[in-house]
């Protein structure tokens, strides 16, 4: 059996975790991000606070690899991920649990606003700093 980490990652507001959640077939397969650790579990509220934003972080990772050591056969993991470092960890660790890992990147094709009140001008300079990495050949 493959198993598979699917990193969606893009903006706010583009719809990772709406994709997420489809993707996940009804929550058949568990899906991780760092809001999990600012929603309520009972109410469902979202209240962010940048000085916990370590420990959110920490939470999603910790969470991932657990479910890794289950062998999970799916899971789906949905963060901004501007930067080629915050995935780095996580493909350290489907490495070791020999998960293939799938990155996606989502785009705000459908005019949905974000749900954590970030403002445009904050988007447009994550937007800035938002890599796609393109592997070499192998051949080369």
């Amino acid at each position: 059996m493959t198993r598979s980490l699917i990193i969606l990652r893009g903006l706010p507001g583009s719809g990772k975790t709406s994709l997420a959640k489809i993707l996940s077939e009804g929550g058949k397969y568990p899906i991780f991000s760092i809001d999990d650790y600012f929603t309520n579990e009972k109410t469902g509220e979202y209240i962010f606070d940048h000085s916990k934003n370590y420990l959110a972080y920490a939470q999603c990772e910790e969470r991932t690899i657990a479910a890794m050591g289950k062998s999970v056969e799916k899971i789906f993991l949905h963060n901004c991920f501007t930067l080629e470092w915050e995935m780095e960890s996580y493909f350290k660790k489907a490495r070791e649990y020999e998960y293939v890992v799938y990155v996606l990147t989502v785009e705000n094709r459908h005019s949905g606003r974000n749900q954590h009140l970030i403002s445009y001008e904050q988007i447009h300079k994550m937007a800035a700093k938002y890599k796609v990495i393109l592997i070499p050949e192998l051949n080369e």
